[in-house]
């Protein structure tokens, strides 16, 4: 089975401050041990990198080339993907957003579903409940 995971739980487990890091923590090594196939995605990655180097959330952020290696560390592992849009990323972004009413912050949400559809990808976890809004995928928050 596959699977891939929100930018919301790399920020948490690299948020030592955060209620959610112990949990996140064990989710990231549960992932990184394998063997499971797991999808990581472009704009997740970067929105990690955008969110945990960002002086505005963080009191402390990360050096930019600490959250790099964060992710080098998951990247670098056999049965993690690191995938991006291809040819039919377009016409199923158009579908998934012909479903759902998008705009504003449900647009990044719909990039991430597009994706998952594309890649065969069925289930993401993440704390946002937004990606219930869609069919076709199953959002699980690891953090109830």
């Amino acid at each position: 089975m596959s699977r891939t995971i929100d930018a919301n739980v790399l920020v948490y487990a690299s948020d030592a401050e955060s209620p959610h890091y112990e949990r996140a923590q064990e989710i990231l090594g549960r992932l990184a041990e394998g063997p499971d196939l797991v999808y990581l995605f472009w704009p997740v990655v970067m929105a990690y990198l955008r969110v945990v180097t960002h002086p505005g959330v963080f009191v402390d952020p990360l050096q930019p080339s600490m959250a790099r290696e964060n992710i080098s560390d998951l990247v670098n592992r056999p049965h993690i993907r690191l995938v991006a849009e291809g040819r039919r990323f377009w016409d199923l972004y158009r579908e998934v957003t012909d479903a759902v009413p998008v705009r504003g912050n449900l647009v990044h949400d719909a990039h991430i579903v597009a994706l998952m559809r594309e890649h065969g990808v069925r289930t993401i976890w993440t704390r946002d409940r937004d990606f219930r809004k869609f069919d076709g995928i199953e959002a699980i928050d690891p953090f109830v």
